[in-house]
């Protein structure tokens, strides 16, 4: 059997940042990424979030920093008061502690990244974590998409581990010598996923020693069935028609479609007019296009579905006029349905934080919505419009405008969700004002993706 870690899955030449808490997988991780750095030509750094939740925390953090030191790895390290954020937000521990563990890992690529080479995050995720995920989703209730596991790559992040066993990365290790830290909740049975990786997957593998392997693999079947599926999907929503405020599809082509089919062009339909969407609402579109009512209707996060004779029609809600422009003031704002704060400080050692917090040189700002030409250029790459930045986050275009830019002198110096120009950060240790955004629960912020 071949090596199962998988280098295609990052180019040549590429930036790479390692996820490191310490632990056995995110060392294997680091070392076999160290290995690529020789052979391909990988720029490789690591990354460290300190959740600051248990006693040994700083413990593991000053083993990442010691080790890195040793083997000449740069790296990144943040602490957030992770309990104090999941309160804020009604969140639980685990769930903040993903949220502010990726938005780091965000920024820290942004830092490092360039005009020439995109900049990866390589997470630790292995196979074990993969048959997981998998019958976690099963017990709790999943359509075939839940039960495809976890992809080996989603927008910059890739996961180059989800073929190694944790039996594999042990053997690695030791052969190795490559110390390790261990994170004790990982034996708290209070938590579902420990429960399931000590109770569940050990009884499993009694019953067939590669049922973990079995279950990945049967993961990366069903992922090509759903991928099928979906491209089946796209020739139906694919014939949607614009029409004023949304679009049109032709019940005729639902209706002739195997049920999964046209459930996921539902689904497909709802995305392309910017509009949410869970499976109530999917079946609900699709009993309207199976009815016999000519004018029923129903309503979907943001608009309606309803039928027109031979024509199934998604529309959506009449797109708000967006805030007047105002200017940035000290302490907090509002603006539409997002909250900016202004605070006047010192600029820390690194401007950028994550797109939703960072430290702007002293001017005066305007907020105000996006206007036609606006531009921004976010972290070391090109310069895009905003225009194309809203649309490759998904902004729905009813909803462009009441996403704020912060603007200096008539240019965008910031943008709600997406982060700050790179010439309008301050330098460290200059005076600043620290801008830190927030949207509320109906607003779209593509950050939170």
């Amino acid at each position: 059997m071949g090596d199962p870690f998988r280098f295609d899955l990052i180019p040549p030449g590429t930036g790479v940042l390692c996820a490191l808490s310490g632990g056995a997988d995110s060392m294997y991780l680091l070392c076999r990424l160290l290995e690529g750095r020789e052979k391909y030509g990988w720029t490789v750094s690591a990354a460290h979030f300190n959740h600051g939740l248990r006693p040994t925390a700083q413990r593991d953090e000053d083993f990442v920093r010691d080790w890195c030191e040793k083997q000449n790895v740069s790296l990144f390290r943040c602490r957030e008061n992770v309990e104090e954020y999941a309160f804020q937000h009604k969140l639980s521990v685990e769930e903040a502690g993903r949220i502010l563990r990726y938005r780091f890992l965000e920024g820290a690529a942004w830092e490092r990244g360039d005009n020439e080479h995109p900049i990866l995050v390589a997470t630790g995720h292995h196979a074990g974590d993969n048959a997981e995920t998998v019958l976690m989703n099963l017990i709790r209730g999943c359509g075939l998409n839940g039960l495809v596991g976890i992809q080996s790559r989603r927008g910059d992040i890739v996961r180059p581990m989800l073929d190694v066993t944790r039996r594999e990365i042990e053997a690695y290790l030791e052969k190795h010598n490559v110390p390790h830290v261990e994170d004790e909740t990982n034996a708290d049975p209070a938590y579902t996923r420990n429960r399931v990786r000590l109770e569940l997957l050990p009884l499993l593998e009694e019953l067939n020693p590669r049922a973990v392997e079995h279950i990945c693999a049967a993961a990366d079947r069903l992922r090509e069935d759903e991928e099928e599926l979906s491209r089946q999907a796209a020739r139906i929503s694919g014939k949607g028609l614009e029409v004023p405020g949304g679009l049109a599809v032709n019940v005729d082509d639902l209706r002739q479609a195997p049920r999964p089919i046209a459930l996921r062009a539902c689904g497909q339909l709802l995305e392309q007019v910017g509009l949410g969407g869970q499976s109530v609402h999917r079946e609900g579109m699709l009993a309207l296009a199976l009815g016999e009512d000519p004018s029923a209707q129903i309503d979907v996060p943001g608009g309606t579905a309803r039928r027109q004779y031979g024509l199934l029609v998604l529309s959506r809600q009449e797109d708000p006029e967006p805030p007047a422009p105002k200017e940035l003031m000290e302490g907090e704002n509002r603006w539409g349905s997002w909250i900016i704060r202004c605070i006047r400080a010192e600029c820390p050692g690194k401007a950028y934080v994550s797109p939703r917090e960072f430290y702007l040189k002293p001017d005066r700002y305007l907020i105000r919505p996006r206007q036609e030409g606006d531009q921004i250029t976010l972290g070391k790459r090109p310069a895009k419009t905003v225009k194309k930045l809203m649309i490759e986050g998904r902004v729905p275009a009813c909803r462009r405008g009441l996403v704020p830019v912060l603007d200096a002198s008539g240019r965008a110096a910031a943008l709600g969700g997406f982060g700050p120009g790179r010439e309008f950060l301050a330098q460290p240790g200059e005076a600043a004002l620290h801008i830190i955004l927030r949207a509320e629960e109906n607003e779209h912020d593509p950050s939170r993706h």
